[in-house]
Formats: structure tokens, sequence, C-alpha cells
């Protein structure tokens, strides 16, 4: 069960990634966390997806691609993965096909309105980064981390001028993708408009994705 999981900033993908990963135990494979493990231990490749990021471009293709399909190529990937933050592009799904069948696409989807209430209220501790929310997560002390004391602040990009650009931005790059995926009739748009305390209502949604694999 290879499964690629799209979804607009703020609209809570990594959180239902998440539980899927622990209901179907199989592991969820990100390409942003992988460039962060070899930067952090300093290999030759970190070194290298260093000095992209450093530069504020993208790392290029001939560098993830063969690290991501040496990933995918491990033990525990073996009855399938959760694939988080590639592909972006639709070039980047064409070459992916050609090295592993991908059998859905979840595509967590929320109107506007509900990804910059989710956003704007979101606040992220100065000392120890926890993350807080003025109204579904709020500190015990208004601006203060329950943690560990530190202030508590709101991201610029967190800002809803800001997440209304953000979230134009993502549908625009990402429409090409969906539409992509869409015609291959493996695209399953997920209403992630109910709140976190209705997630089971998110994830059931997932499941019947999930269970129409390999029907057609």
């Amino acid at each position: 069960m290879n499964i690629v999981v799209l979804g607009q900033p703020g609209v809570g993908k990594g959180t239902y990634t998440e539980i899927l990963v622990r209901k179907y135990k199989i592991p969820r494979i990100s390409t942003g966390d992988m460039f962060r493990e070899e930067i952090k231990k300093n290999t030759r490749l970190g070194i290298k997806v260093k000095n992209y990021v450093n530069s504020g471009g993208l790392v290029p293709d001939e560098i993830t691609i063969p690290m991501l399909l040496k990933r995918l190529g491990k033990k525990d990937c073996k009855n399938g993965f959760f694939l988080d933050g590639f592909p972006r592009t639709v070039p980047q799904a064409e070459m992916l096909e050609k090295f592993i069948k991908i059998d859905k696409v979840l595509n967590f989807v929320a109107s506007e309105k509900e990804i910059i209430d989710r956003l704007s209220g979101r606040r992220v501790c100065r000392k120890c980064g926890s993350i807080y929310h003025i109204k579904n997560m709020p500190p015990k002390l208004e601006g203060v981390c329950d943690k560990c004391g530190g202030e508590l602040y709101q991201r610029a990009d967190d800002i809803p001028e800001t997440i209304k650009v953000r979230v134009k931005e993502y549908l625009e790059k990402t429409k090409p993708l969906t539409d992509f995926y869409m015609k291959k009739g493996i695209l399953a748009n997920i209403d992630a408009n109910p709140s976190i305390e209705e997630v089971d209502k998110i994830i059931s949604q997932c499941d019947k994705a999930l269970s129409e694999i390999g029907k057609k």
C-alpha cells in the first residue's frame, strides 16, 4: 500500500498521517525529515543539501530521488508507506512512477477560513519550540509555555494576510499535481474541515479511500 499524502498549510496533515501510520503499521517517509537528518549527521549528502537550503534553493531531483528510492527500498517499507513532501510537481510524480507504483493519494483539504483560524491561533515557545493554540490547546497561563516557562509568540507566517498568500500559492502549485492523480483515478480528497476533536471523521474518510485500493 504505497500512499502519497498532500495537504494545504495548517490542514493537519501531519497529525492525521501519524494516526494512519500507527493504524496501518507502515512508515511515514518525509523528504524534509531525511534532509534534516543528513544535515544533522554532516554527511557528504547533508553538506550538499545544506548548501541548497542555505541559499534558499530547492534540492534538485537528481539528489532527492536517489535518496528517496534508497529509503523506500528498506525493509520497513516492504508493506508500503505514507510519502509526505514528495512529489511536489508533475515531472517529479512521473519520475517516481518509473520506479514505484503509487496506489492512492490522500489530499487533505479545508476551507480558507478554517486554515486561517487554525494557523492564526497558533503560538510557539521561543525557548523550547512547543506549539499551542489560543482556542484548541491554550497554555495554562496566557503567553507562557507550560513546559519551560518560555515566552509564546506568533510566527510571521501565521498572520492571516500571510496565510492567505501561502494557501493561494500552495493551491496554484499543486493543482497540476492533483489533476494528474485525479486523471489516474487514485486521488481521494479528504475533508479536513472537522476540528481536531472530530479526528475520527477524517480518519474514517481515509480508511474508506484506502479500502478502495485494488478494487478497480
